[in-house]
């Protein structure tokens, strides 16, 4: 990705708000962006605002432990932060983390139904399967500690009774891997609606993996050790 300037980061989390919003993603207050900046502080959407009503002016700028640095005054971020903060703590890697409840694949996450299944090329390649974290009540810290054996090998899991979450290298990585998420659970849908899900043979997942290399694909993936 390019280089931001501190605005344009700004301006970046709101159009991907609005872009949760607009696919009905979020509803209310639901969902939080949080992306790192190079000075190891985070910019970070507000609590109790919809994310179709973000402006740049409303995002706050927090450091490592949620201490707010720069914000308008009642601002201040998502009870949720401790989850985003996590991700970073256990991933150098990740520059952003995206959190929403995706219908489909929230429904998925509502049912206990992992997306494990290797079935869809570009979800092999990009995101390999999908676990579902342990059940947890939302701002309380059993949230990161659920999440973190997961962080290791997977950009993006569901959250039991909850919604979806993905991180990436910048915010525009994390949001495709939410995109891929989500359509990837609606392909999954329909495909047992019409009665079965054919995998992809051993032969071409390992193919399929080794073509992350090609693609520039950065990230985790729970099967690139196993197989490359």
């Amino acid at each position: 990705m390019e280089n931001l300037s501190y605005m344009e980061i700004r301006e970046q989390i709101c159009d991907v708000c609005h872009k949760m919003w607009q696919l009905g993603w979020v509803a209310a207050n639901d969902g939080n962006v949080t992306v790192k900046l190079e000075d190891g502080s985070f910019l970070a959407t507000p609590t109790g605002i919809s994310k179709s009503f973000i402006t740049p002016e409303k995002i706050v700028r927090i450091d490592k432990d949620a201490n707010i640095i720069e914000g308008i005054d009642g601002y201040r971020p998502s009870s949720e932060i401790k989850m985003h903060l996590r991700c970073y703590t256990e991933r150098d890697d990740v520059g952003s983390v995206v959190h929403a409840h995706p219908p489909t694949a929230t429904g998925f996450a509502v049912a206990n139904i992992p997306l494990d299944k290797y079935t869809m090329i570009e979800t092999i390649v990009s995101l390999g399967s999908i676990p579902i974290t342990p059940y947890c009540t939302p701002s309380t810290n059993e949230v990161p500690e659920a999440i973190a054996p997961f962080l290791a090998d997977h950009d993006v899991m569901l959250l039991k009774n909850h919604g979806a979450l993905a991180v990436g290298a910048d915010l525009i990585t994390a949001y495709y891997k939410m995109e891929t998420l989500e359509l990837f659970a609606k392909i999954s849908l329909n495909a047992r609606l019409l009665g079965r899900e054919e995998e992809v043979s051993r032969e071409n997942i390992d193919k399929l993996i080794e073509l992350r290399k090609f693609y520039g694909v950065t990230g985790k993936h729970p099967g690139y050790k196993k197989y490359s």
